[in-house]
């Protein structure tokens, strides 16, 4: 009996199992556990990158294991240093950059900068006369030929992201903010090492006073050659296109998946079309309009619009009969283009003894008017002299478009001649046809395409499914022949596009009916499903549910706004900007996650602004976007409003 109480004791004492714990914390256990190893930038670098690159150990998230990743060929713990020392000046009077050429953890090479630094961007620097910001000089980071870093003269508009550091600016700008000029500083070293050889994976170690260390390897390579097949995609970025497909075509895996039915029963294939604005302008010649085919024995063109046949036998007495006969003389006109013929007209004629003027065998005109029939006159054939008219007859009604025959007969008496003058005026000015060429309509009205690429008069309008929210102006083009040209203002002349289809090959969509039944029919408490029987009938069923408790969560995660004064000391073409300004001292603003009880852990130099709590400034972020992207855009002054 006494044993079993010991026994008893003993039991109760121990504490309880993991297992003991819910979900809900072990969950919340973890994410802690996550946040203390990865909640910032600086915590990610110093727990992971930096010793994943050095091949220092790396401990798990809970730190139960620690093991010393090989994810470069070939790594150092001293791949470069950079050393600021500010003079009296407030300009940095020496710059060194100490580096770790064939990685074995010791410094070989050394160089200072052959100038004072007086100001700092992101790719450069600035060199000035000490202490002021006169005489400046602009130089750009580079590499030379043995890959070690130097300095080349460029004009300012080559920098980028410039400021002033030196005592013009204030006093004692860059041994106050010393940690930020050695990033600046060491970030455009950096930039300008693994633009020249991407082999480098470069991360930032530690800062201590007026140094800072970087750590890095060469991530991608053991060869002593930049041009590796891993690496010329950089420069190259259409090739890995080629590559990638020649990669699956020689990869079973790929090539099983891919003849899948999964993968077969529909495809996605692009379709490219174009909607185009087609513009065709047409000046034709008289003989376009209107010409002689046969017949008749002459015409005369006036001024490019005017053009005149005459038909006949005009020579005085050129035609002789005994008694009384008839003479037909024929002329072809083939009218091309109706709609711009503006008038036909016969305007004169003259003849011995009668005349008629016919169009495709209708009698159109007769002189005298009496003499109607296809025969000779029934009067008297001869009367005794000439005769002439100017009746400007309209011919139009009769010319419609095609050939037509024209006769004019003359019943002469003993002697006689015959003459008809036709005139013509054409429309031969430059005429504009307008006509819009959609190939993209079957693919816009097809459900089973959507566009991803639009580009509009070279503007991309639309890009990867999304639009970019550019239009192009309207434009102005100036279209032209051989004859004539016109201006033309439109909003668009071409677009290029392109269309996602997704082709069906035939395999049935999967049955998500039932899915549908029951996320629309069930309840918090209650879950209701629909069964299909084996002759096709269904059958509905309804069960109690019940969620597990999910818990409680904060609505967000408290932050907090703090703010630090900062000197404005961005360098620009016209100098500084701080100089141009009245109060040349600014705020930067920042958000802290707030700790434990909501405290807000307020940094150097900081005040609180806002207090821990879900913050919402995100209008107050869209204005100050749209306040640079507008600062950014061009200006151009025109002698009108628009």
């Amino acid at each position: 009996m006494r044993k079993r109480a010991i026994l008893m004791i003993a039991a109760l004492a121990i504490p309880l199992p993991l297992a003991a714990q819910t979900a809900q914390d072990r969950a919340r256990a973890a994410a802690q556990a996550a946040r203390a190893k990865t909640g910032d930038s600086d915590t990610l670098l110093r727990n992971y990158l930096t010793p994943g690159l050095s091949g220092q150990p790396v401990s798990t998230v809970d730190s139960s294991r620690a093991f010393t990743p090989n994810i470069a060929c070939r790594k150092t713990a001293t791949l470069l240093e950079v050393l600021a020392q500010p003079s009296a000046s407030g300009d940095l009077g020496t710059v060194r950059i100490s580096r770790d050429t064939d990685l074995d953890g010791t410094f070989d090479d050394s160089a200072v900068l052959p100038v004072p630094v007086s100001g700092i961007c992101a790719n450069g620097v600035i060199s000035c006369d000490t202490g002021t910001w006169n005489n400046c000089h602009f130089y750009r980071w580079a590499v030379d030929g043995a890959q070690a870093p130097k300095l080349e003269a460029v004009a300012m508009t080559d920098l980028a992201g410039c400021y002033c550091i030196n005592s013009s600016c204030g006093s004692g700008l860059a041994l106050s903010n010393m940690p930020t000029v050695l990033k600046d500083l060491g970030g455009g070293v950096v930039a300008a090492l693994t633009t020249s050889d991407p082999r480098y994976g470069v991360a930032q170690a530690t800062i201590e006073g007026p140094v800072i260390s970087y750590v890095g390897a060469r991530s991608t390579s053991c060869a002593s050659s930049t041009s590796l097949g891993q690496t010329t995609y950089r420069a190259n970025p259409t090739a890995i296109a080629g590559d990638a497909a020649a990669a699956a075509n020689s990869s079973s895996i790929f090539q099983m998946l891919s003849a899948s039915p999964a993968a077969t029963s529909r495809l996605l294939e692009g379709r490219n079309c174009t909607i185009e604005r087609q513009v065709t302008l047409s000046s034709p010649a008289q003989r376009n309009i209107i010409s002689r085919i046969a017949g008749g024995y002459g015409e005369v063109a006036t001024n490019g619009v005017q053009i005149s046949f005459v038909m006949g036998s005009p020579g005085d007495n050129s035609l002789h009969s005994d008694s009384c006969s008839l003479f037909d003389y024929h002329m072809t006109l083939r009218i091309s283009d109706p709609e711009r013929l503006t008038s036909v007209r016969l305007s004169q004629y003259r003849m011995d003894d009668w005349m008629q003027l016919w169009i495709d065998g209708q009698l159109v005109f007769a002189d005298p008017g009496n003499w109607t029939g296809s025969g000779v006159p029934s009067y008297s054939c001869d009367r005794k002299t000439n005769w002439q008219g100017s009746p400007n007859l309209d011919l139009k009604p009769w010319l419609t478009k095609g050939d037509h025959d024209v006769l004019v007969r003359v019943a002469v008496g003993g002697n006689g001649e015959v003459f008809a003058q036709i005139d013509a005026t054409v429309d031969a000015s430059c005429r504009m046809a307008e006509n819009l060429v959609d190939g993209c309509a079957s693919y816009a009205g097809n459900a089973a395409c959507s566009l991803t690429d639009e580009t509009v008069d070279g503007v991309t309008t639309a890009l990867n499914g999304v639009r970019t929210g550019l239009k192009p102006i309207q434009q102005t083009r100036i279209v032209s022949t051989s004859t004539c040209s016109v201006q033309l203002t439109r909003d668009f002349f071409e677009k290029e596009r392109r269309y996602r289809c997704t082709i069906d090959k035939g395999m049935a969509d999967p049955d998500t009916s039932r899915g549908a039944y029951i996320i629309d029919h069930s309840t918090e408490t209650a879950l209701a499903d629909r069964l299909t029987n084996d002759d096709g009938s269904y059958r509905l069923t309804t069960r109690n549910f019940a969620l597990p408790d999910r818990g409680t969560v904060n609505a967000c995660e408290p932050l907090c706004k703090t703010r630090r004064p900062q000197s404005n000391t961005a360098a620009a073409l016209d100098g500084v900007t701080g100089s141009k300004q009245n109060t040349p001292v600014g705020w930067d603003y920042l958000y802290h996650a707030c700790q434990d009880n909501n405290v807000c852990p307020v940094g150097d130099g900081e005040e609180l602004v806002q207090g821990c709590g879900c913050l919402d400034d995100f209008p107050e972020a869209v204005v100050m976007m749209q306040t640079m992207r507008l600062g950014g855009s061009d200006l151009i002054c025109t002698g009108t409003v628009r």
